[in-house]
């Protein structure tokens, strides 16, 4: 409807009392700092509500285990610590052989036959040259101490070795062994100071 249409007078509605007052609804122009405000706000509460979040945590130790971290204090210390060496056990290195073996013994070494030992061959066989033929054996044997004679008393059942100490025992089994008589017995009677042989029969026959 034009103006003109409107059969009506004017009234204090249609005619303002002030034509110079803006008519309908009129907002003042908004400042740039009611624009930012609320972003700086933002921007300094966040980081102090922050950081008193993590001093609260820390200080009631509810902070979480850093990444790598172990929550025993000495884990570390433990692993850390070198477990006992192989080399340890392995580093007491075993005897040699030289050392593992036995050293000679001193009667092995003292019962080696010494054939500067005297030796008299007695013939109780009653068979002349028996105990001269004997005695050149021991000679040729190598014995340098070597006599002969006859024997007189009572003659043992069969020819015999008689020896007067235990060191002379390797060499009185050698006089016996180049002679053939199995038998040597231990008697510082019937050896003397050395060996004493006693022919009851030929040891050749």
């Amino acid at each position: 409807m034009s103006k003109a249409e409107y059969s009506y007078p004017e009234d204090e509605f249609d005619v303002p009392s002030n034509p110079d007052v803006p008519r309908g609804v009129h907002r003042a122009p908004r400042s740039a700092w009611s624009r930012w405000w609320p972003f700086l706000l933002v921007l300094v509460l966040a980081p102090a509500l922050a950081f008193a979040a993590v001093n609260y945590a820390s200080r009631n130790g509810d902070l979480p285990a850093l990444p790598g971290t172990s929550d025993s204090p000495s884990s570390e210390a433990d692993g850390g610590a070198e477990t006992p060496d192989d080399t340890a056990s392995d580093g007491a290195t075993a005897p040699t052989d030289g050392a593992t073996e036995e050293a000679p013994d001193d009667a092995e070494t003292a019962a080696a036959p010494d054939l500067s030992t005297p030796v008299e061959v007695l013939n109780a066989a009653k068979i002349s040259g028996l105990a001269g033929t004997q005695a050149d054996k021991l000679t040729a044997a190598g014995f340098t101490a070597v006599t002969t004679g006859n024997f007189t008393g009572t003659a043992p059942d069969a020819s015999v070795v008689y020896y007067a100490a235990e060191d002379q025992k390797a060499t009185a089994e050698l006089v016996g062994s180049t002679l053939g008589v199995p038998t040597a017995t231990l008697s510082p009677t019937d050896a003397g100071t050395g060996i004493s042989v006693v022919l009851v029969t030929n040891p050749d026959a």
